[in-house]
């Protein structure tokens, strides 16, 4: 039985405390109901997704001030309010990004989207590729010792949904690994700002979406932020929030430019396990030679191990990495 999707679009200012992420929860939680509600007579939404930054934006320049004024614990009341709404409407909703704290890791911050369905949160999903250097967050490659799946696959009545957040989708090896755990619905929490947004001549936006679809014979649910420039400097935010089908066809978009917008497109995962199951042709998963691709056994960004993430030490690593590429 098919599903209709819905790729939502906020236009929030940023906060400078975490006190002030209370009313972006409440405004998209009114942007849950109102879109459930409303297409009820037409279609039945089931799964929901918000942008990176959703809640709140890295706009201050070291960890120690982002876990200061705006890093919260996850799950946290935020959390437990999709909770409700998920409960009562049987619904899936995949949060805008939060700026997470972890006792477990008290020098970091992660920037982090959460999958909740009727019954509680059922993945977390830490960004693997932070926008370097701009971004201070951890990813949990830089972690020495740490423990749980990069890239978990929720297995629910909708299908198998995975997630990834905004520059984790220039990595074709990250969208991949959440395919081979399973993904049958990739959902993409992101802020994707101008230049590279929805129209040409660089309209990456709309080139990866479709790219990590075909190449993986998955949906993409990707919802963009829609902050207008005065919201979250310094870079103007493009929109184009959209649906695509495991083709690559674009089944749905929002009309390039920044605000507050949802489109809906209809989800078959069962025409999709009929795809993946018939295909001999075109079938990149199966035809995957793996062991060919010596590049990934070579270590390239090395992680940033004990060390604190400050930006100087980021674009130290990027120098060091660059070194290693071929000339």
């Amino acid at each position: 039985m098919g599903f209709y999707a819905a790729a939502c679009q906020t236009d929030f200012s940023n906060p400078k405390t975490r006190t002030e992420i209370a009313s972006h929860t409440q405004r998209m939680c009114a942007m849950i109901e109102q879109t459930i509600v409303g297409y009820e007579p037409f279609f039945d939404v089931r799964l929901l997704a918000f942008p990176e930054f959703a809640h709140a934006a890295p706009i201050y320049e070291t960890v120690p001030l982002l876990r200061k004024h705006l890093a919260v614990p996850v799950p946290n009341e935020h959390t437990t309010a999709y909770q409700r709404l998920a409960r009562k409407y049987g619904c899936y909703i995949q949060t805008g990004s939060f700026l997470e704290s972890d006792p477990d890791w008290p020098e970091s911050v992660f920037n982090t989207t959460v999958l909740i369905g009727p019954k509680g949160i059922l993945l977390k999903y830490r960004k693997v590729n932070p926008w370097i250097p701009w971004e201070l967050h951890a990813s949990p490659h830089d972690l020495p010792g740490y423990n749980q799946d990069p890239f978990p696959v929720a297995d629910t009545e909708l299908g198998r949904i995975g997630a990834a957040i905004c520059y984790d989708w220039l990595f074709p090896e990250t969208i991949r690994q959440l395919a081979f755990n399973g993904a049958e619905i990739l959902v993409r929490v992101s802020a994707y700002m101008d230049p590279w947004g929805a129209t040409p001549p660089l309209d990456w936006w709309t080139l990866f979406n479709r790219a990590r679809a075909a190449e993986n014979t998955a949906y993409v649910v990707a919802a963009n932020q829609g902050a207008q420039f005065s919201n979250y400097p310094p870079f103007s935010w493009p929109g184009g929030s959209m649906v695509v089908d495991y083709d690559g066809r674009i089944l749905a978009q929002a009309d390039p430019g920044p605000g507050e917008k949802v489109v809906v497109a209809p989800i078959d995962v069962a025409a999709l396990r009929a795809e993946r199951a018939r295909r001999v042709g075109h079938d990149m998963r199966a035809h995957l030679r793996s062991e060919v691709h010596g590049y990934l056994r070579r270590t390239w960004l090395p992680a940033a191990g004990h060390k604190p993430i400050e930006k100087s030490r980021i674009e130290k690593r990027i120098r060091d990495a660059k070194r290693k590429l071929p000339k």
